[in-house]
């Protein structure tokens, strides 16, 4: 479940999702699974295709990604269309956190997955210096220069030379909530932070407990931050921390763990309390606030676009029973956050590279995004494509940020601090959940973990 990335955009565009009153999941009956851009097989749709691929009969070509359930289910039905087209074999391998570990293993074992989903720019980075990756082909390289923004093309280049094809994106910067629980608590959606926790408590005196939190994943911590820290903070700071030019010990640190405390600090306002939180992961944090009618764990919950996806496995339907607001704006704009998964080649072989150019095409894109809980940075793709108006429209304010993509800050960190669970941001940021008193000490914690692991 673990995608990121970061974008900053006015709150304009994440404004709009409120206005539509938010359709359900499904088909919202203005032609929202149009097929008139490729997708599907082309025999099945009548269109042609938007990549010509190799005929791979025969061959066997194995991807690992750490994707599981609806994620996993419908990657498959991506690769299942590209055998069609090739001839080729492709297996889905499930991989673990931290995939650079995963990975390593199997290459020390002689048996390293053709492709690798690598959802880390860190990671990335980490595969390229240890020779494990391949450079991306000139089919592929085609595609992504036709399908792609620049800044997406960049984020899978290391030192100049491409390695990542970025299939998978997501808007993390979402509030979802219960909305019988907003509506008997007269609460409603919150435009800035101060907003954010009055209507948490206006909740809570409604005698449901305001906001989930998925503490047991260390991920999720990050996410909270650094929205927090890109609104509060601005773009230029955010890229100076992300970079380890300034440190965490710096004023502007201090300023979001400060903020992030004003919730943390009173365990009230989570469902569980700390620890409750902490033993809380993040797909249960979703289906606990849509769950028990109005009368939920908890009446909202944070996190991406991909939310979607846990609440399909409850009741709930999105546009009556679960809304989302863009996340509170903590200086002077709403933050925009989206997450990202790039395909990386292990292997040199025309399987490997066939993939590739598939996964940066139109055609692949489509498959998913027809499907929901999925966003790409296929700027190409028709957003008619997308199950519903909800999607369609965080999938366009993605592309419209264009260049102003800023890659979450956790993950363009080496993961060992911004990546690996029980280890680094993921667990100081769940220490100062249970201790949100402490902002120095989790400060310097911060910052002697970030200072190993960008000197290593």
């Amino acid at each position: 479940m673990r995608t990121t990335v970061r974008i900053r955009r006015a709150a304009l565009v994440f404004t709009a999702i409120g206005a539509l009153a938010l359709t359900g999941c499904g088909d919202d009956g203005d032609g929202g699974k149009d097929t008139k851009d490729g997708g599907g097989s082309a025999k099945e749709t009548g269109s042609t295709p938007s990549v010509v691929l190799p005929k791979l009969d025969g061959e066997k070509i194995s991807v690992a990604a750490v994707w599981t359930g609806p994620e996993q289910a419908n990657f498959v039905k991506v690769l299942k269309e590209f055998e069609k087209r090739t001839g080729a074999t492709v297996t889905f391998v499930p991989a673990q956190d931290p995939i650079v570990n995963f990975l390593g293993t199997k290459i020390a074992g002689g048996q390293p997955p053709d492709v690798a989903m690598i959802p880390q720019v860190g990671a990335i980075k980490q595969a390229a210096e240890k020779k494990w990756a391949k450079p991306v082909g000139a089919e592929a390289k085609a595609q992504l220069a036709k399908n792609y923004s620049q800044v997406w093309q960049d984020l899978g280049a290391v030192d100049g030379t491409q390695y990542g094809v970025y299939f998978k994106a997501a808007n993390k910067s979402l509030i979802w909530y219960n909305a019988k629980a907003f509506e008997n608590a007269g609460a409603s959606e919150p435009k800035t932070w101060k907003d954010f926790l009055a209507t948490a408590e206006t909740v809570s005196a409604s005698g449901v407990t305001p906001v989930s939190v998925g503490g047991a994943d260390g991920w999720t911590l990050t996410d909270w931050f650094e929205n927090i820290y890109l609104s509060q903070a601005g773009p230029e700071k955010y890229d100076q921390l992300a970079q380890h030019k300034i440190k965490w010990t710096d004023p502007s640190v201090k300023d979001a763990l400060t903020s992030l405390g004003q919730l943390f600090g009173k365990p009230s306002l989570i469902a569980g309390g700390a620890d409750g939180a902490l033993q809380t992961e993040f797909p249960a944090s979703v289906t606990q606030t849509f769950t028990g009618g109005d009368q939920p764990k908890g009446a909202m919950v944070f996190e991406g676009d991909f939310v979607g996806i846990n609440i399909a496995q409850t009741k709930a339907k999105i546009g009556t029973d679960a809304k989302v607001f863009p996340f509170p704006a903590v200086g002077a704009e709403s933050p925009v956050v989206t997450g990202g998964d790039a395909a990386v080649a292990l292997k040199d072989s025309k399987g490997a590279q066939a993939l590739l150019t598939w996964l940066a095409s139109t055609d692949a894109a489509k498959i998913w995004a027809e499907q929901g809980g999925f966003i790409s940075p296929n700027k190409a793709l028709d957003a008619a494509s997308y199950p519903n108006k909800v999607q369609r429209t965080m999938a366009e304010a993605l592309i419209a940020a264009g260049d102003a993509v800023r890659f979450d800050m956790s993950d363009q960190a080496p993961q060992s601090f911004g990546g690996t669970p029980g280890k680094g941001e993921w667990k100081t940021l769940q220490d100062f959940l249970k201790n949100p008193k402490d902002i120095a000490g989790t400060q310097a914690k911060l910052e002697s973990d970030a200072a190993k692991a960008y000197k290593s």
